[in-house]
């Protein structure tokens, strides 16, 4: 399907109800449209949580140098090791996927959960996955009157698999890790997605190095700092006997050498010494995005943004959208994350140039 006819129709946001558990629940999204679908030829992609245009050329290098070795089946051995290194676990906690969208789907296959429960908005392919392997799911909608602000107390007792972002994809919303810690407890598996966690200096609220909280699953991704999307790179952190049985349920040999390489250059103390770099110039970039969406008439934002995208809000959504693509310029649509309407807008943090281009041509659109 072409990015077009990915755009058309926009349709109203669904209306809420409660469901058995006193969660909330909506009726179907399309749990499968991603910010890809929106780019096209000719467009400034704002749609695309990806921070760089192509990897870094040390990074290219090694993986350029990694084909000598494409004879040999991958090995995890050096890979994993790094990985583990990296957050101070041991290498009995990682493992290795195929970009944090394997992570999702391999969880969903092995796990069997008698109340999912999945927080919104939030990424959609951990909700793609459980339904897919037949699990029924239960959505917890976080709301904008509370700044997409996580309250423990909403999340049912039953559950025994929780999954929540952290920072959240759409809302960048960056939840406190004291707040992550309260819903860990014994007979449950709360999955913590981080793949956004080091767009933000220092990794203040990452719970990744945590060994101490019960049935504690974190996922992370490669691919949106060091532009490796197409590589296909992330990985698992969680206790060995979990690790053990997602292991044996993952297609052999379904991380390639490339990827693994990938892995292990990027957890180098002179790799995060880079992203760390990387988070601080993006959170400069997006203090000034957030500044000029301020000054356009009509645009709201509901939060204080904490990673590479800002959540916003304005009335005509999937007009301007259409408008600003007619201009050049490509914005996700957030509808299809539940909890939000066809209003909602994602945009990726880009440099200051690219920002005040886009606000000038969002400023000809916003009435």
């Amino acid at each position: 399907m072409g990015n077009d006819a990915m755009t058309d129709p926009d349709g109203p946001a669904p209306e809420d109800r409660d469901d058995r558990s006193g969660a909330r629940v909506t009726p179907d999204v399309d749990l499968r449209h991603h910010g890809d679908a929106e780019i096209g030829p000719g467009l400034v992609d704002l749609a695309v949580n990806v921070r760089l245009a192509e990897p870094p050329s040390w990074l290219v290098h090694r993986l350029a140098t990694s084909l000598r070795d494409l004879a040999a089946y991958p090995d995890t051995t050096r890979a994993r090791a790094a990985i583990a290194a990296r957050h101070r676990r041991p290498v009995a906690d990682v493992l290795p996927t195929a970009g944090a969208a394997e992570a999702f789907v391999l969880l969903a296959r092995t796990l069997t959960p008698r109340h999912a429960v999945v927080v919104h908005p939030q990424f959609t392919e951990p909700e793609a996955a459980l339904r897919a392997a037949g699990h029924p799911v239960d959505r917890v909608l976080l709301d904008e009157r509370d700044g997409f602000a996580l309250d423990p107390a909403r999340i049912p007792e039953s559950a025994d698999l929780v999954v929540l972002g952290n920072p959240t994809n759409p809302t960048s919303v960056l939840h406190p890790a004291t707040t992550i810690a309260a819903l860990a407890r014994p007979g449950r598996i709360l999955v913590v997605d981080e793949a956004f966690a080091d767009t933000v200096p220092g990794e203040p609220e990452s719970v990744a190095d945590r060994r101490d909280l019960p049935g504690l699953v974190v996922v992370r991704s490669l691919t949106k700092t060091w532009a490796l999307a197409g590589l296909r790179i992330g990985y698992v952190l969680a206790s060995p006997d979990l690790v053990r049985i997602l292991t044996d349920a993952q297609p052999l040999w379904s991380v390639s050498t490339p990827a693994l390489i990938a892995a292990e250059a990027c957890c180098t103390p002179e790799a995060l010494a880079q992203a760390e770099a990387l988070a601080v110039t993006l959170a400069a970039d997006r203090s000034y995005l957030v500044e000029r969406l301020r000054t356009v008439p009509g645009m709201r934002l509901p939060v204080v943004p904490r990673s590479s995208f800002v959540l916003a809000r304005t009335e005509g959504g999937p007009e301007i959208r259409k408008q600003l693509r007619e201009r050049g310029y490509a914005v996700r649509r957030a509808d299809t994350f539940p909890g939000l309407g066809p209003d909602w807008l994602r945009i990726a943090v880009r440099d200051r140039a690219t920002t005040l281009a886009f606000a000038a041509a969002l400023e000809g659109v916003v009435r």
